[in-house]
């Protein structure tokens, strides 16, 4: 049977969408300099509400979390006061949205924060912070147990906030690089307690964040991202691989509103995954709800979906090019190209 992508898809007992094209998570730097989500970030999404579900920016859950200038966080009143009117907004226009929940790790810079840098282990990488390449990163701080039990904590909290703040879920960015992806990876996680040297280790603070977000909005309302094959502020390990062969059946138990895979997952494939996409790797050892990303065409990712490859498709930069990309598909209209210069403009 031919799956009708702009037909309503039951996400969970919770949450029905009114179609299977979610709006991918964007970073565009609108916040103001204390990190609220602006009147522009109000009328940009809003536009965007014909999309199944909107995946918020990623969005940091304190201050050492940021590593990109002016991204919004989830940390204050203003913060939350500030989310509000973009949720009101949205669900206004006949939308969804889940806040997508941020620590960048080893990529975030003082510069922003008073404090240290942290990480799984003490292991920098080379290059500078986007859109302020005179700060380059440095050394991060190895994270103690103590620290990793506040992060654990901090993650719930936002995800509390995000509730507070009219959000219809969370999406835990455990992927990219970032401080999720960076415990389940070898080239950045070189620990020898609880956390670190084998694939259980390695994801257990993967899975204390998961289940303290559960325990604070459910699992219907608690999706997460992936990237096991590494390729963003990260290096390939053949023995990464085990680890998500563990991570993910745990994950399933847990019933999660959805899985979402990186960025590049349409043709790029992993030596470390075996040779197989981000999208295949997952399909393989989770069964629940899965979302394909990467540069689909809406005919693409049809024909992805029922190939059974995934179950929805996030869709990225079409959309800061075409707002109203469903009912140009639903018309049959032509979209616009994409391109970078986009990025500067407000849409």
């Amino acid at each position: 049977m031919t799956t009708d992508l702009l037909a309503p898809f039951k996400l969970n007992n919770t949450i029905e969408l009114k179609n299977r094209v979610l709006m991918a998570p964007l970073t565009r730097c609108m916040a103001d300099d204390n990190l609220v989500p602006t009147q522009d970030m109000v009328d940009y999404y809003a536009r965007r509400a014909q999309t199944g579900l909107i995946i918020s920016e990623a969005t940091i859950i304190r201050p050492d979390a940021q590593g990109y200038p002016n991204t919004p966080g989830l940390f204050t009143s203003e913060q939350i006061q500030g989310w509000r009117k973009v949720t009101d907004a949205v669900h206004a226009s006949g939308g969804k949205m889940f806040a997508q929940l941020w620590h960048v790790g080893r990529v975030a810079h003082p510069h922003f924060f008073d404090g240290d840098v942290l990480a799984p282990s003490a292991i920098g990488v080379e290059g500078s912070v986007p859109r302020m390449r005179e700060l380059t990163y440095i050394t991060p701080k190895a994270v103690t147990i103590d620290d990793i039990k506040g992060l654990v904590a901090d993650y719930a909290k936002a995800a509390e906030n995000a509730i507070e703040a009219g959000f219809d879920g969370v999406e835990i960015h455990g992927a990219n690089g970032y401080l999720i992806d960076q415990f389940l990876h070898y080239a950045a996680n070189t620990r020898s307690d609880e956390y670190g040297q084998t694939p259980e280790n390695m994801s257990r603070f993967a899975l204390e964040v998961t289940d303290a977000v559960i325990a604070v909005v459910s699992n219907e309302r608690t999706a997460l991202r992936l990237t096991p094959g590494a390729y963003f502020n990260m290096s390939e390990d053949s023995r990464d691989k085990a680890v998500f062969d563990y991570l993910l059946p745990e994950l399933e138990k847990r019933d999660l509103a959805y899985l979402h895979g990186g960025i590049f997952d349409d043709s790029t494939t992993f030596d470390a995954l075996e040779g197989k996409t981000t999208s295949e790797f997952l399909r393989a050892g989770y069964k629940g709800t899965l979302v394909g990303v990467g540069s689909y065409s809406f005919e693409a990712a049809k024909e992805a979906i029922n190939d059974d490859k995934f179950d929805l498709i996030a869709i990225g930069r079409p959309l800061i090019a075409n707002p109203d990309y469903i009912s140009k598909i639903e018309n049959g209209e032509e979209l616009v190209p994409y391109s970078d210069e986009m990025l500067a403009e407000l849409k």
